[in-house]
């Protein structure tokens, strides 16, 4: 089986999220950084490699990946976030199993021309709790081996 990715847009997902969406009200870096969190758990739990995309910060895009974490992407200036998305399905879709987690109606149209799959914020947030509760149940269940 080819390799999974989870493609997130991250304004989307923050403001679909009321948690999220309170923190993004007081400081938009808190909002960032907590759903960067929430994502590097879930690769964590999952396997799936997450890509986090978020909307424009400066005259080109940038990455940042710190070693065993998710890959976060900040589209270039006059670009969105969907534009980044978008290349990123249709370069790669043939080749991986690609969910792309987003509100956006038109973007889930898209994703799923070039072959992509889609999730909505509340399915991502499914998601995330299955993933979540899923490896609570295997910690404990070795916890009880080990005794």
């Amino acid at each position: 089986m080819s390799a999974q990715f989870l493609i997130v847009d991250g304004h989307s997902i923050i403001f679909a999220w009321p948690d999220l969406r309170a923190l993004h009200d007081q400081k938009t870096a808190s909002a960032r950084e907590r759903l960067v969190k929430i994502l590097t758990e879930y690769q964590d739990f999952t396997g799936v490699n997450v890509v986090l995309v978020f909307d424009g910060r400066g005259p080109v895009i940038s990455q940042e990946t710190e070693p065993g974490g998710i890959q976060v992407f900040y589209s270039s200036t006059g670009q969105t976030a969907d534009d980044i998305i978008e290349r990123l399905v249709a370069k790669y879709g043939q080749f991986y199993s690609i969910t792309v987690a987003t509100s956006d109606l038109l973007e889930q149209q898209t994703a799923i021309a070039f072959g992509g799959h889609c999730v909505s914020a509340e399915g991502l947030r499914n998601l995330v709790d299955d993933a979540r509760r899923s490896f609570a149940r295997e910690l404990k269940r070795r916890k009880k081996e080990a005794k």
